[in-house]
């Protein structure tokens, strides 16, 4: 049988984390999970294409937009499902046999969150919010059925809060998978877990409160 997964990781400028991230998806190649590797680069300086290049992948490259980068790479894929990654984000050991387990149902996926240094606060948060609201976000990964995906109109082409998007969209259709999702805790430490978190809330008010995403990506650079 044929390899079920098409990996999609949208990219600027991530040379110095995306390397974890592609050994970490080693033991899916290993278990005949993952046919493919998508990079939807947003126009990177560094040498983030010429990394995903020597690993192999399937490289699309257009205007820095997260949700209009994921929506590119989706539509490149090949795969019956979709698994979308941050860059900055190691799927840890063991993962594959979790979403073998997943491949069984038509749902979508995401994985439990986990900071790689600190953040066990944030990480319950975000968890919680997953599992009670039926809101995860990028960074918790996102395994879905390519019908599916197609069925509720993919990733919006938009910069900011396109997985808030998609989550919303996937309501009532989007179950755990028993896993965690190591993610880089960077900007969290540069700014404050306080201050960070109180910001991450107001962008997210802001858009539920009908903020345009372009508008909150402007401040979110900021």
């Amino acid at each position: 049988m044929a390899a079920p997964i098409s990996v999609i990781i949208p990219t600027l400028d991530a040379e110095a984390e995306l390397s974890a991230c592609l050994l970490g998806l080693v033991e899916g190649l290993d278990a005949g999970l993952i046919t493919e590797l998508v990079i939807s680069d947003g126009g990177s300086s560094d040498e983030t294409c010429k990394l995903a290049d020597a690993w192999g992948a399937k490289i699309e490259t257009g205007p820095p937009s997260r949700g209009g980068q994921l929506r590119r790479g989706c539509a490149a894929a090949r795969g019956e499902w979709f698994l979308v990654l941050h860059a900055d984000t190691v799927l840890a050991p063991g993962w594959s046999a979790a979403v073998a387990k997943h491949l069984s149902q038509t749902k979508a996926g995401y994985f439990k969150l986990r900071f790689d240094r600190g953040g066990h606060a944030v990480a319950v948060w975000a968890n919680m919010r997953a599992r009670v609201f039926g809101l995860p976000f990028g960074d918790q990964g996102l395994l879905i059925w390519r019908d599916l995906y197609e069925r509720v109109g993919g990733f919006a082409d938009q910069p900011l809060m396109e997985d808030v998007a998609m989550a919303r969209a996937l309501r009532g259709q989007l179950s755990a998978i028993d896993t965690d999702a190591v993610t880089s805790a960077a900007r969290y430490r540069v700014h404050g877990w306080a201050r960070q978190g109180a910001r991450n809330l107001w962008m997210q008010a802001r858009y539920f409160a009908g903020v345009s995403p372009e508008v909150l990506a402007r401040s979110y650079r900021k």
